[in-house]
């Protein structure tokens, strides 16, 4: 008798609860973000297993859910693995966390949606000067190991 896998509703769920009281750096509830990765997703056409991912793509790294946890959860083959791809491991280099990413079928589409909420002039602009500084040169360094393009500085000059 096979085991049915976890629908995309029960995905949402389980990752909601496991980020339960996390907040993002500006105090947000983290669930937030997972929300709008996996409409990212869904709006750049990805797949149900990509979208089931973008929910999960931080609780491992988060420690919100374990490996363990992963490996025996009711998923895909294919949505485990887009959850490992996107788990940077301790330590880890951004050249080899990027090169796992890039090397997985479907995981940039993952990480676009992702960097697109992360690197939201919105979202960066209730952080301090020194934060944000740092995170948007870490997301320009990400952005340029993926091969993506860079976004527009907006035009001082236009404010």
């Amino acid at each position: 008798m096979s085991v049915k896998p976890m629908t995309l509703s029960e995905v949402e769920t389980v990752a909601r609860a496991a980020h339960e009281g996390q907040t993002d750096k500006a105090g947000r509830p983290y669930a937030e973000h997972l929300a709008a990765v996996a409409e990212g997703v869904r709006a750049r056409g990805g797949t149900e297993d990509q979208i089931k991912a973008a929910w999960l793509h931080d609780a491992i790294e988060d420690d919100a859910l374990s490996l363990q946890w992963l490996e025996s959860a009711q998923l895909p083959r294919s949505v485990k693995e887009l959850v490992l791809a996107l788990t940077k491991r301790p330590g880890e280099p951004l050249a080899s966390y990027t090169g796992r990413i890039l090397a997985t079928e479907g995981a940039l589409l993952i990480k676009v949606a992702d960097l697109a909420h992360n690197a939201d002039p919105a979202r960066l602009a209730v952080l301090d000067e020194a934060t944000r500084t740092r995170l948007a040169a870490k997301y320009t360094e990400v952005r340029g190991l993926l091969g993506l393009p860079q976004p527009l500085e907006p035009d001082s000059r236009l404010a």
